[in-house]
């Protein structure tokens, strides 16, 4: 495991551009890159779906700083885990895989 690993674990967290960065400058191999990029794309994809549901106001806007709160805490959570190098799979969502 090299810096460069951990740079591209880190960067799939730091929204869209970093997950795309990440995805292009990968080596396809990287087992740590992989999980945390799958990791990065769910918290992403829900963060996104939370943000179109939370434009609907009232009830809804409750539920998306509520998604919004547990994903940053989940983000923050992936970056310390990236940054030691662990393989470690996040709660709650850490057993799906979207990309191989």
């Amino acid at each position: 495991m090299n810096n460069r690993s951990k740079g591209l674990a880190i960067a799939s967290y730091i929204t869209w551009i970093g997950w795309l960065i990440a995805f292009f400058k990968r080596d396809r191999s990287d087992t740590l890159v992989r999980r945390h990029m799958n990791q990065a794309l769910i918290l992403n994809l829900i963060a996104t779906v939370a943000s179109v549901i939370g434009r609907f106001g009232g009830i809804f806007r409750t539920v998306y700083f509520v998604v919004d709160l547990a994903v940053l805490v989940l983000i923050i959570m992936g970056i310390l885990r990236a940054s030691k190098g662990s393989e470690e799979p996040l709660p709650v969502i850490g057993g799906y895989t979207l990309i191989d």
